[in-house]
């Protein structure tokens, strides 16, 4: 583990890293539909889930061309508003703009700061650019730059995303700590040369054995700590 001192700089993964991004949605389709029960919440979240992973994998695939998150957000509130029978334009148009308002773990923002004295901070989403904009000023998380997959028109795990933030970063990718609560993330960014922290988080995707990751947290502090000891 104390290889993981040999960087220069930090990147992280924002959705579901350091927002809450099922609990956010889940509570942004109850607001829509304040008299959807349980199930309904959590079929139209669901919905909401499968649509986004698959379209991202249509682009990924090269069987749709690149839209952004604003895009297939819309689709999705769409598909949501059908399903429920929600017919008010206002509550559709706010829905389609859950992704801005999700939020931070308790310990985002704060592990941010501490990090951010030591080392030059990215923020690397699939999220785009004016979502991205909009998530970090509600959540308040200060980065040193927010990257957006949107300026390379492809999402993680594709590899010009990684490379973005490497060449932004300005080092070796050796030399910058890619950090998520997704081991399908990390493995990208492995595979692009950069150096990995897995922090867990509910609704993550944990490692697996065979996954060797240069550090495993429980929790944001505990890599704060490694990252910041001196």
């Amino acid at each position: 583990m104390a290889g993981i001192r040999d960087i220069e700089v930090v990147v992280f993964d924002v959705l579901g890293t350091l927002v809450d991004e099922p609990g956010g949605l889940r509570a942004e389709i109850r607001a829509a539909m304040p008299a959807a029960g349980d199930a309904l919440v959590e079929e139209s979240f669901s919905l909401w889930q499968r649509h986004r992973e698959r379209e991202q994998g249509r682009i990924g695939q090269g069987r749709r061309a690149y839209a952004s998150t604003d895009v297939i957000d819309a689709e999705a509130a769409q598909l949501v508003a059908d399903h429920a029978g929600l017919t008010e334009p206002a509550a559709i148009a706010r829905l389609a703009t859950a992704s801005r308002r999700l939020p931070p773990w308790d310990d985002s923002a704060a592990g941010l700061d501490r990090i951010a004295l030591r080392f030059p901070v990215i923020g690397l989403s699939n999220a785009g650019r004016t979502a991205l904009l909009r998530l970090a000023a509600h959540a308040g998380l200060r980065w040193h730059q927010g990257l957006s997959a949107e300026s390379v028109q492809a999402y993680k795990p594709a590899p010009e995303v990684y490379r973005l933030a490497v060449d932004t970063a300005g080092c070796p990718p050796e030399r910058v700590l890619m950090v998520a609560a997704h081991a399908w993330d990390l493995r990208a960014a492995q595979s692009n040369g950069m150096r990995t922290a897995y922090v867990d988080r509910p609704g993550g995707d944990p490692p697996t054995d065979t996954d060797e990751f240069d550090g495993r947290f429980d929790e944001l502090d505990l890599l704060v700590g490694e990252l910041t000891a001196t």
